[in-house]
């Protein structure tokens, strides 16, 4: 009966991502600095906007156009003008279930208290993206940046 191997390297976020797939690395990278641009932006259009649904929808079309030209370039290293508009116009398609699933999350926060602290707002709207994520990186992989 084989001995199993003794792990010889300690679990840090350096040898975690040299297991990962750099494209998902990037990806998260992408993602993290997308998330704040969009929360940032949601608070801030909170104090605006006459309504948290507008902050929202205002903010996250402008995070979802930036996330898609970083992913674009440095998650899947696509460069150039070539389907680049094709390209946008699918991530929106998918800007349509992020901003279903966080609208329903700012409308159950309204129904249960009816003016939530600007912070709270901003977490259940970040924490609603944490499903749309997976659903994002599988589509811009497989569908909008996928070889063809």
């Amino acid at each position: 009966m084989a001995a199993t191997p003794l792990l010889t390297e300690v679990a840090t976020p350096r040898t975690l991502a040299r297991r990962l797939d750099p494209t998902i690395v990037r990806f998260a990278c992408v993602g993290v600095g997308s998330t704040v641009v969009h929360l940032g932006l949601f608070a801030a259009l909170l104090h605006l906007l006459p309504t948290s649904q507008a902050a929202n929808l205002g903010a996250l079309l402008v995070a979802t156009v930036a996330n898609t030209a970083a992913n674009r370039r440095f998650t899947f290293g696509v460069t150039g003008t070539t389907a680049a508009a094709r390209q946008h116009v699918q991530s929106l398609a998918l800007f349509a279930l992020t901003w279903a699933l966080s609208a329903g999350a700012l409308w159950l926060l309204h129904a249960w208290t009816s003016q939530p602290p600007t912070l709270v707002q901003t977490l259940v709207v970040g924490g609603s993206m944490v499903g749309s994520t997976v659903v994002r990186y599988v589509a811009m992989r497989t569908w909008i940046f996928a070889s063809r």
